[in-house]
């Protein structure tokens, strides 16, 4: 869960964490929660909603110059409110910024389902992580959700992290976070067993949850194109296709 990460990283008033400008205000309110320091990094709309490696310095800079230390940053792909489905070479710039100034990326990918451009693929953090000589010291902590994305079912609440190239000792912290709440009910712990083993192929219920699932897609697949065209359809607005 983000609220565990985020209370392991924040010990001071003078820890801050890296967000997306525009962001999910989630991040910024559990930021001011713990009493850490939010420190935004803005998207280039112009560039499908990517950060540079010059807004991302500027930002790290900026930080540091008041005091502040900046233990992670948070990464939203594909992006929310944004849309955007980050390229590899634009999860690069984050992954290896990540890598070498030593701070901990954490990425939201609870949408990585929702790609409605033709020519866009979802790569995630780890791929990157994984692949990319730069970040071989990368500290990440993915995390993926039943109650967003393709799923949608905000009240079906479960999901999960993964921790990779993160320390023992530090898992252990972690795990005893995550002990101290509730689990998730019933129908969420159902709900994240079939969004991490959906029934394969030739079973009973493939046929009927595949198509179940191909009927939800194209529906929000369609929501999503008529309110980018009625946006841009408003004079004096322009939105950004949502990928």
């Amino acid at each position: 869960k983000q609220v565990d990460c985020l209370t392991a990283l924040i010990g001071s008033d003078r820890d801050g964490i890296m967000i997306p400008i525009p962001q999910y205000p989630i991040y910024s309110a559990l930021i001011a929660l713990l009493g850490g320091k939010q420190v935004g990094y803005a998207l280039d709309e112009d560039a499908g909603w990517a950060a540079t490696r010059e807004t991302l310095e500027a930002s790290l800079d900026g930080a540091r110059s008041k005091g502040v230390t900046v233990r992670a940053l948070a990464l939203i792909n594909p992006g929310n409110p944004t849309g955007q489905v980050l390229s590899r070479p634009a999860l690069e710039v984050i992954a290896v910024f990540c890598a070498e100034q030593g701070i901990v990326l954490l990425a939201d990918e609870v949408y990585q389902r929702n790609v409605y451009a033709p020519d866009k693929t979802f790569v995630s953090a780890k791929q990157v992580a994984c692949s990319t000589p730069a970040c071989a010291p990368l500290e990440l902590v993915s995390f993926h959700s039943c109650s967003k994305g393709l799923t949608g079912e905000c009240g079906r609440r479960g999901g999960y992290m993964e921790l990779h190239n993160i320390c023992p000792a530090v898992r252990a912290q972690l795990a005893k976070l995550a002990s101290t709440g509730l689990c998730s009910n019933v129908p969420g712990q159902i709900a994240v067993a079939l969004l991490v083993r959906p029934p394969g192929a030739g079973g009973a219920s493939a046929a009927p949850f595949t198509a179940q699932e191909a009927e939800i897609f194209a529906g929000l697949a369609d929501r999503s194109r008529a309110l980018v065209a009625g946006l841009n359809g408003i004079d004096g607005v322009r939105c950004n296709t949502a990928e």
